[in-house]
């Protein structure tokens, strides 16, 4: 069976996942962390690309990001992939891949679930063990949304400045959001969704995108599409 290509629709924020080959490491020192950040905002403008938030673990990392053209997503991805590899092998003194595969992403209905995006991924430190409170983890947009420092990278999407009318109440409600954290049926949708490339959305959303790509966006059943379960963030 061919291979479906990805699900990348512009104007729409995207969830992204990019593993390390057979779970390796893709980070091996703070420099390489810095470095990875530093391509992502140097070539997310020139493909126009808004990057809303990010999570880099030790084998892997997220990304959630609204393209504003068709191609631009899997560019910027390309772009950064194939200077950061060159980068890490020629550091690590290696050759060959560094990823397993080519990255994963999907189609996110915003309002439903891009701030349990948001606290999905920056919640994955703490549900590694690495750290106890998501501020804590240094790589990460955590930061930056609880006004702690300034990311550059970073262009908050319009339903995070919804949060409050001053800068301190928008800190103060998604740090709220991030404490009160999503269930594991929320945690396996988002995952899942995009693992597969299958839209996450509600009924309605998912038929108005697919009037906009002849690429199917949600996996077929008995003749019926697939509705995401719904996620709600109290």
């Amino acid at each position: 069976m061919a291979r479906l290509p990805r699900l990348t629709l512009p104007g729409w924020p995207h969830h992204i996942i990019q593993r390390g080959n057979n779970r390796q490491a893709i980070f091996a020192s703070a420099a390489d962390y810095r470095f990875w950040l530093d391509l992502l905002a140097q070539q997310a403008p020139r493909y126009e690309v808004l990057i809303h938030a990010y999570v880099l673990m030790d084998n892997h990392f997220h990304l959630l990001a609204t393209p504003k053209t068709a191609d631009g997503l899997p560019k910027l991805m390309q772009a950064v992939g194939r200077s950061y590899v060159r980068y890490f092998n020629q550091n690590q003194q290696r050759s060959g891949t560094l990823w397993e595969g080519r990255y994963r992403s999907t189609v996110i209905q915003p309002e439903r679930y891009l701030l349990a995006c948001m606290v999905y991924m920056d919640l994955n430190p703490v549900r590694a063990g690495l750290v106890a409170q998501a501020q804590d983890y240094p790589w990460s947009s955590h930061g930056h949304c609880l006004g702690q420092r300034v990311d550059r990278l970073i262009t908050p999407h319009a339903l995070f400045w919804q949060l409050g009318n001053t800068p301190f109440a928008r800190e103060s409600a998604y740090a709220e959001l991030v404490r009160s954290g999503i269930n594991s049926v929320q945690q396996a949708a988002l995952t899942e969704s995009t693992l597969a490339g299958w839209a996450l959305g509600e009924p309605d959303f998912v038929a108005n995108l697919q009037k906009h790509t002849e690429r199917r966006v949600v996996k077929k059943a008995a003749g019926r599409p697939v509705s995401a379960p719904k996620i709600i963030i109290k």
